[in-house]
């Protein structure tokens, strides 16, 4: 078990604090910031990843937009383009890692 670094992993302030409320509790990234067990901390708040897991982003369902603070896979859909400026187009076969964590207590 190491420490994951939350500024790889959490994007901005607005995905920092999801997760510090518990509206986050997992991220898609384009690359793997961490393995099962690892331990990462946000304001004092200490967070574990649960599961890391090598997927396509044609894999994402309702329930994974939602752990991602969207109210459905659209909507995380339109988010990922507003996030990048316009510059992003959703392809079903890009590789994703999704890091599901959870508050160590």
């Amino acid at each position: 078990m190491t420490d994951a670094d939350p500024a790889d992993l959490l994007p901005n302030d607005r995905v920092k604090q999801a997760a510090l409320d518990g509206e986050v509790t997992q991220l898609h990234r384009g690359n793997r910031y961490g393995d099962e067990g690892d331990t990462f901390e946000i304001d004092g708040v200490a967070f574990e990843l649960t599961e890391v897991t090598e997927r396509k982003l044609g894999d994402m369902t309702d329930e994974d937009a939602k752990r991602e603070g969207s109210p459905s896979l659209s909507a995380y859909k339109e988010r990922m383009v507003q996030a990048h400026g316009g510059n992003f187009e959703w392809d079903d076969d890009a590789d994703v890692v999704r890091h599901r964590f959870a508050r160590v207590e």
